[in-house]
């Protein structure tokens, strides 16, 4: 099953997709916000079969398909072999000393505002004064659907809603210089979102295909199967410290191919395309574009 957020009669609503992408079905008698419907839906509440042939979907109706998570997303860092030996050799991982100490021995947990969720057509945008090496990370996305506290990994899956594509747009410049993540990673806009969420009854968490594209250009190309440390294995390290909520995403961690893995690097600039896409669920599709810090100000 795949759920989708949609602008009509410009009023976001969650509608369920067909398979193709092609059209849809308004959810009623629920919910009307994401992170509501799945908690409803996790808790017993059924979603009627779609009957009759449904209305068109535009791509351009889809918003972010959790535009209001409950709390800042989970993302993890490093959470891949060879990105995680590409960031130790980049000279921006402050967290490594070098090659012996590339691969973390525990998954490493960090957040990422939930006011830096976009569509999965939206702009990326270029802040001035943080526009000088912003990156992307194509990732799998998990969303909780049970929620629980001191999750055991051997029940880690029945917890798990569904999955969705992000890029954890990133300032690598902040990344450096504030010696962690947050401020780098937590720039409104910078987590592009969507195109809808698929339900884990249909996906094999293990083996989907995460890629990345800018300007046609293949950059990222991997296999969950290849994450150092698994969903389960997350959800079991973050629930000991919190209770997990329904609406809750993790973030799983980006494959090798980001910009920092070149030499030189290869940063974002204005007017590119990044493309990300999972196997299984679709793709976003997002343009980078220079913001004027005037609009900046009248938007405060």
């Amino acid at each position: 099953m795949r759920l989708a957020m949609v602008r009509m009669g410009g009023v976001p609503r969650p509608v369920r997709v067909d398979a193709a992408g092609r059209r849809f079905w308004p959810i009623e008698g629920l919910p009307q916000d994401m992170a509501g419907l799945i908690a409803a839906l996790s808790g017993g509440a059924t979603l009627p079969e779609p009957s009759g042939e449904g209305e068109v979907l535009e791509e351009a109706m889809l918003l972010a398909p959790l535009p209001n998570p409950p709390r800042n997303l989970f993302c993890v860092g490093k959470n891949y072999h060879a990105h995680a030996k590409e960031f130790a050799g980049s000279g921006y991982d402050s967290s490594s000393t070098g090659a012996a100490d590339a691969i973390p021995k525990a998954p490493i947990i960090f957040t990422k505002p939930f006011t830096t969720i976009s569509g999965p057509w939206d702009d990326i945008p270029l802040v001035p004064g943080l526009d000088a090496e912003v990156d992307y990370e194509a990732e799998l996305a998990v969303v909780i659907g049970r929620g629980g506290r001191a999750i055991p990994r051997s029940r880690a899956m029945s917890h798990v809603f569904g999955y969705t594509v992000v890029n954890d747009v990133t300032a690598r410049d902040l990344q450096g210089v504030h010696k962690q993540w947050l401020l780098g990673k937590g720039i409104d806009g910078f987590c592009p979102m969507g195109p809808w969420i698929v339900t884990a009854d249909e996906l094999d968490a293990a083996a989907m295909r995460v890629s990345c594209t800018v300007n046609g250009e293949a950059r990222q190309d991997a296999v969950t199967a290849d994450l150092i440390f698994d969903i389960p294995t997350l959800i079991e390290t973050i629930s000991l410290s919190m209770a997990l909520l329904p609406g809750d995403v993790i973030a799983t961690g980006t494959p090798e191919g980001v910009g920092i893995g070149f030499k030189p690097p290869r940063f974002l600039r204005d007017g590119d395309v990044v493309e990300c896409a999972i196997e299984g669920i679709g793709r976003i599709r997002n343009t980078v574009r220079k913001v004027e810090a005037a609009a900046l100000r009248g938007a405060a």
